[in-house]
Parts: structure tokens; C-alpha cells; sequence
């Protein structure tokens, strides 16, 4: 033979032969790509099962009071016979508490983020990360009575500020221990975006003499942003929707005031007293569970939409 067809004759033997198993449509696959397409349609579809729950007794409610009065007047009882409307003292006390709780979470939580991923060693990493994660698992009624029983005499024996100490119910402490609950979200989260920064950053950073504070605060951080903006925003939008804390430790008297050491009662703490009333069905008692409830959505998902917004734009992509 020749040596083009010796050439030819080796090609064709190398030529890899075509399995027919390769060409068989794989029904596994397939199952699996229908599964998680079903996973994701269900997230969706029970979104739009909560507005459309919400909707139309929403839209009822507000043929009957007006929309003005709803957002506008300072004074809420409706559940008596002299109805008022406002849900203005709601707003504020979810307001209050929510920056409270932010006051405690933001700092420490990205504090022991840093410490996470910049200082631990692995094995303390190891040990402290569950430990920390710990808090998250415990039931919100529990936190609720620690702030009740413990908290609020705390405060109450420690008070120095100017002006009265906080009494029996206040939003300082449900703010407090709502803080504490949060802490474990922001810290995992955070130390997740940290750790996911390339180390070649890092090395770059320490090259030009930076020090460990340096990287972590100046290099580390602003390379984490995203993630530490999204773990920022699902804080808010857990402290907003927490319900057991504010509804045993703040109280049930709704109150616009932005003085933390009074009681107040949130949207949720609302919702949850008055979902489990004597209130008739269809009645426009009854209504305003929905009607709070979608003010509390609405809130929740323009903050979701600002969030992506912000990760987006801060986003950092590594190669």
C-alpha cells in the first residue's frame, strides 16, 4: 500500500464509531429538565396565587374606604364601630422596628462576615459558622418571649436616656431580638459573596503592601458588594414580614410614633390578631386583613425590585 492509503486506512480506524446508545433520546435527562422547569413555574405560580388572593378583597376594601384616608389619616381602628382607616401607624411601626433590627444586624452581621473570610482559620471557620447559623433555627415565638421576659427588664433596669424607660410593650426591644434573628442571614450570606472573590485580589492587594484591615475592608468588600446589597435587602424584607416578635414584645395598640420605647403594633402583628378574630366574613373588618396585607406586599416587592436593581449594578464578574 501507498503511503496516502496507509494514511486513509489509519484515519478511518481512528475514526471514533458512533454509539447507539449516544443517539437514543435520554428520557432521564428530559425528566429531570421538566422537573426543575416545574419547580420554577410553581415559585411563580404561587406568587401570583398570593396577588390573586389578595386582589380582589383588596380592591372590595377600597370601593368601600377611600384610598386617600387609607394612606393619609394618622388614626387606625377599624375593627370598632367607629371605624378608622389609617394605616399610617402601622407603616411607622413597621418602620421603627425594622430600622432597629438593621441597626443590629448590618454591622455585626458583616463583621463577622469579614471575620469569616478574612481572619478565621478553617477549622474555627468549621465550628463557628454552624454554631452561628444556629440562631436561624430558632422558632420566632421563642424570640418573642426573650424579648417579653428578659429584653424589655433589661432595659427597663439599664435605661439612661432622657424621657420615660421603655415599658411592658415598646418597639425597642422587639427591634433588638428581631436584629439578633436577622444576624445569621446577613453573616451567611456575606461570607459567601467574600469568599467567592478570586484570592488573586488578594495576593494583588498584599503585592502593594496592603495590610489584612486594608484588603478585607478596600479590596474584599467592594469586590463582594453585590451579594452583601442582596443580603442587606433580604434582611429588610425578613425584618419587615416578621410576625411573633413585634406581635408579643411591641404590643397590639396601634400608636404613630417613632419613639422606640412605646408600644406599637406593625402590619403583621395586625394581620396575625386580626386574622384570628371574630370578625364576619366578607365584612369590611374582615377586608382590611387584605388590604394591609397587599400594602405589606407591595412594600416587600418594590424593596425585591430595588434589590436587583442595586446587584445588578454593582455587580462584579471574575474570569
Amino acid at each position: 500500500m501507498t503511503a496516502p492509503q496507509l494514511a486513509a486506512s489509519a484515519s478511518v480506524s481512528l475514526r471514533p464509531r458512533t454509539s447507539l446508545r449516544a443517539t437514543r433520546p435520554r428520557y432521564g435527562d428530559r425528566a429531570v429538565k421538566a422537573l426543575l422547569a416545574l419547580c420554577g413555574f410553581l415559585s411563580v405560580g404561587t406568587t401570583v396565587a398570593i396577588v390573586a388572593s389578595l386582589a380582589v378583597p383588596t380592591v372590595e376594601f377600597f370601593s368601600e374606604v377611600s384610598v386617600v384616608e387609607f394612606f393619609t389619616s394618622r388614626e387606625w381602628a377599624p375593627l370598632f364601630d367607629d371605624a378608622k382607616f389609617g394605616v399610617l401607624p402601622l407603616v411607622t411601626a413597621t418602620l421603627v422596628t425594622t430600622v432597629i433590627a438593621l441597626a443590629v444586624c448590618v454591622p455585626l452581621g458583616l463583621g463577622a462576615a469579614i471575620y469569616l473570610s478574612e481572619y478565621a482559620r478553617s477549622r474555627s471557620r468549621a465550628i463557628l459558622k454552624p454554631l452561628l447559623e444556629i440562631l436561624a433555627g430558632i422558632p420566632t415565638v421563642v424570640y418573642g418571649f426573650f424579648a417579653l421576659t428578659f429584653v424589655t427588664p433589661l432595659l427597663q433596669d439599664l435605661w439612661f436616656l432622657p424621657g420615660d424607660p421603655p415599658g411592658v410593650f415598646n418597639a425597642l426591644s422587639a427591634g433588638l431580638v428581631m436584629g439578633v434573628m436577622i444576624l445569621p442571614t446577613v453573616a451567611s450570606l456575606s461570607e459567601d459573596a467574600m469568599t467567592a472573590v478570586p484570592q488573586s485580589l488578594r495576593q494583588g492587594a498584599y503585592g502593594l503592601g496592603s495590610n489584612k484591615m486594608q484588603v478585607s475592608t478596600r479590596v474584599v468588600v467592594p469586590a463582594a458588594l453585590s451579594g452583601i446589597v442582596a443580603a442587606f435587602v433580604l434582611a429588610v424584607s425578613r425584618a419587615m414580614g416578621e410576625t411573633m416578635i413585634v406581635l408579643i414584645a411591641a404590643g397590639g395598640t396601634p400608636n404613630l410614633s417613632f419613639d422606640p420605647a412605646e408600644g406599637m403594633q406593625t402590619m403583621t402583628a395586625f394581620i396575625a390578631a386580626a386574622g384570628i378574630g371574630d370578625q364576619p366574613t366578607g365584612s369590611t373588618g374582615y377586608k382590611t386583613i387584605f388590604a394591609v396585607g397587599a400594602t405589606l406586599f407591595a412594600v416587600t416587592f418594590l424593596l425585591n425590585f430595588l434589590s436587583i436593581r442595586l446587584v445588578r449594578r454593582f455587580r462584579e464578574v471574575y474570569e
